[in-house]
C-alpha cells in the first residue's frame, strides 16, 4: 500500500470516528423537554420560580423589575407594572410551561401556556415585554396600539442591564472619566 493510500485511510478513518463522537454528544446533549405545571412565582416580567427553579419566558425580554419607564412626560415603574401582568396572566388558571434549553444562568428556558393562550407572546402583545428572538407580529400590533411600554419611551431591558452592569463595574459614577476629560490624563 502506497504512502498515500495509507495516509487516504486514515484521514477517513479519522474523520468517521469524530462524526461518531459528534453524534454521541448530540445524543447525549438532547434533554427530553421538560414540564412545569402548578403554581408560579412571578420574579419580573420573564422569569418565573417555582419551589427554587428559575424558569425564563423563551423569545421576551420585559423591564427589570428595578427599571423605570416614561410615560405623559412622567417616570412610571414599567418593571414592577410587567412583573405584575404577568402575576395577572399566572393566577387566570392552570398553568404549564415547556422547555428543553437552559441559558447561561442555568434557568430553563420555557414557553408557559394557559389553555390557548400563549403567555409569553401575551406579555409582548400586552406591551409588557420586547420580543427576543420570536413574537415580532405581537409586538407590532402593541407598538400600532401604543400598549404597554410602547405608551412612552422606554430603554430597552438589555440596555438597561448593560447600563447597569456598567454603573455598578464604576463605584464612583464616571467621576474618574470626567476628571480624565477635564485634565489632560490619557
Amino acid at each position: 500500500m502506497t504512502r498515500f493510500a495509507r495516509l487516504f485511510r486514515d484521514g477517513i478513518t479519522t474523520f468517521a470516528l469524530l462524526a461518531l463522537i459528534g453524534l454521541l454528544a448530540l445524543k447525549m446533549n438532547n434533554q427530553p423537554e421538560a414540564v412545569k405545571s402548578g403554581a408560579f412565582y412571578a420574579i419580573d416580567g420573564d422569569t418565573l420560580d417555582q419551589r427554587g427553579e428559575r424558569l425564563r419566558l423563551l423569545g421576551i425580554d420585559s423591564p427589570e423589575y428595578r427599571q423605570q419607564c416614561e410615560r405623559g412626560g412622567s417616570d412610571w415603574p414599567c418593571g414592577r407594572a410587567a412583573r405584575d401582568m404577568l402575576v395577572k396572566l399566572l393566577a387566570g388558571g392552570s398553568v404549564d410551561c415547556r422547555g428543553d434549553k437552559r441559558d447561561r444562568y442555568g434557568r430553563l428556558l420555557v414557553t408557559c401556556r394557559m389553555g390557548d393562550t400563549d403567555i409569553n407572546g401575551e406579555m409582548v402583545l400586552r406591551g409588557m415585554a420586547v420580543s427576543y428572538g420570536g413574537y415580532a407580529a405581537e409586538q407590532a400590533k402593541a407598538r400600532e396600539a401604543k400598549s404597554g411600554l410602547w405608551a412612552g419611551t422606554f430603554e430597552r431591558p438589555q440596555d438597561y442591564r448593560r447600563e447597569a452592569a456598567r454603573v455598578r463595574d464604576d463605584p464612583l459614577g464616571g467621576v474618574v472619566d470626567i476628571l480624565k476629560r477635564l485634565t489632560i490624563w490619557d
